[in-house]
Order: C-alpha cells, then structure tokens, then sequence
C-alpha cells in the first residue's frame, strides 16, 4: 500500500524540504495542497512545474495528486446560479487537473465544501433551488470528468461532514452523481473524519461495501478528533485490512488536521503508527 503526506502538514518548509523530510520518514507520495505552491498555482511556469517535479523526484517521492483545490477561492463554486461563476470554477479546476498531471499526479481530490453549497431556503422554492444546484454540479463535474480522462487523472467527489458541507455527505451520494456521469476519470473517496461522522457503518465497514463497486479510488486517514492516524480512538487496523481485502491499489493520503506535537512530528507519528499495522498485519 502507498502512503503519501498532505503537504500542508508541513508547511513552512519549502517544496524541496517537504519532498526530503517525507521521504526520509518513509512516505511514498505527497498529496499537495495548491495553496501551498504560492500566490496563484495556476500562474507558476513550465519551467517552475518541472522543478517542483524535480524536486519530488530528487527525493525520490511522488507527487500522488491535488487537494484542498478550491481553498482559496471563495468566489467560485460548483454550485452557484451564476453561470459565469461557474464557467470561471470549471476553468480553473481543469487547469487544476493539468498541473496534476504535470506534477506527475494521479489522483485529485474534490472536496471544497465553501464552494459546493446547496441554497438553503422554505419549501418549494428552496426545493427547486437545491435540485437546480445540484443540477448545476452534475454537469460540471461531468466537464471536469471529461477533461481528466484527457489528463490521465482520477477526480475523486469527497463526502464531506456537516456543518462545513451542505451537500454529498456520504460515499453513497457521491457514488449516484459518479454513475449518472459514467466516465472513468470519475469516482469518489473515504476520508474517515467525514465517514466517522456521516456514515451509518465503521469506515472499515464503508470500504467492505463500496470497493467491490470501483467507485472508490482514494482514501485519507485521519482521526474523528481531526488528530493524525493512531492519535485518537478510531484503530485504522480494520480499515487497512479492508483495503487488504479487496486488493485495494490506490493511495493512502494521511490528512489530519490537529497536528500534535506539531505538522513534523504529526507526520513522523502518523507513518510510524501505519507502518506498524501494516507490518503487525497478515
């Protein structure tokens, strides 16, 4: 199974650092936050892409993917009536896609709840307005599916957990947006703070019911306290033995949000802890 790091973590090291320090822990892949490569990710050049590039392979990591992709941005959604609004959301999230796949990544993670409200509002008129949001996100997510097919990129949909997100809580909702699209560049995820929160089984249970579809092709790791991997009461050895299972081949990003002692040590625990179940399994 692959590890990466959410490189957010361990900011403010520079790319190059981040890159040394995560593969000196162990980590396979870094699972990039945009925010985190400067101003604008989008404005960076060929040439700064190929030495960010580089730089990961210097240290002979990955870059896995992109996520947090829409951090900041707050005028842009997927949901919104705006059609120009929406037009500007699409055109920077395929240029998201192109900078994964120039970065050498696979994978990207759409979660971005700020940018994927549903309007909240009385019956019927608040009824018509959320079908028409979700409308609105069907069709873009159908746009961003067809241009990372071209990619050679996987967008994953991410439940998320209220109160942050309003809409696509669970794998199960994301899963009837990924069919109704029908592209295999489209899938969903589990990350297990959301799923903790959201699903009516264990995470571990969400992965034996949801992987033998082949709608979920990336997981991150995380506790319900928001604490790294190994760090609070959810025990990841059900979870990776349910990836063992079903032969599950994609990443494993660990993505806390509470890093104790601090993002350094946060990763060095994280990997140590998953290194150890992984070794005590089977």
């Amino acid at each position: 199974m692959r590890i990466a790091l959410c490189n957010e973590v361990l900011q403010p090291m520079p790319f190059a650092r981040q890159c040394e320090y995560a593969a000196a822990l162990g980590y396979a892949g870094l699972e990039v936050a945009p925010f985190t490569l400067g101003d604008d990710a989008l404005r960076l050049s060929a040439r700064e892409r190929g030495e960010l590039r580089r730089a990961a392979a210097d240290a002979g990591i990955a870059v896995s993917g992109l996520h947090w992709l829409l951090a900041p941005t707050p005028d842009l959604s997927v949901t919104d009536p705006d059609a120009d609004v929406r037009a500007r959301t699409r055109d920077r999230l395929c240029g998201l896609i192109d900078l994964c796949a120039e970065l050498g990544g696979t994978i990207m993670v759409h979660g971005s709840p700020a940018q994927r409200r549903l309007p909240e509002g009385p019956a019927p008129e608040g009824d018509a307005a959320r079908q028409a949001a979700i409308d609105t996100a069907t069709d873009t997510f159908a746009v961003l599916a067809r241009h990372a097919e071209r990619a050679g990129v996987v967008y994953c949909i991410e439940p998320l957990a209220p109160p942050g997100a309003n809409f696509i809580h669970r794998v199960d909702e994301a899963a009837d947006i990924v069919r109704a699209i029908g592209s295999p560049a489209l899938r969903t995820m589990l990350d297990c703070y959301a799923a903790s929160r959201t699903e009516a089984e264990s995470p571990a249970d969400v992965l034996d019911r949801w992987l033998p579809s082949g709608l979920v092709a990336h997981i991150q790791v995380n506790d319900p306290s928001g604490r790294g991997p190994g760090q609070g009461e959810l025990m990841l050895r059900p979870v990776l033995q349910a990836l063992e299972r079903h032969a599950y081949d994609g990443w494993i990003a660990v993505e806390p949000f509470d890093y104790l002692p601090d993002g350094p040590g946060c990763a060095a625990r994280a990997i140590g802890y998953l290194s150890g179940v992984l070794e005590g399994m089977p």
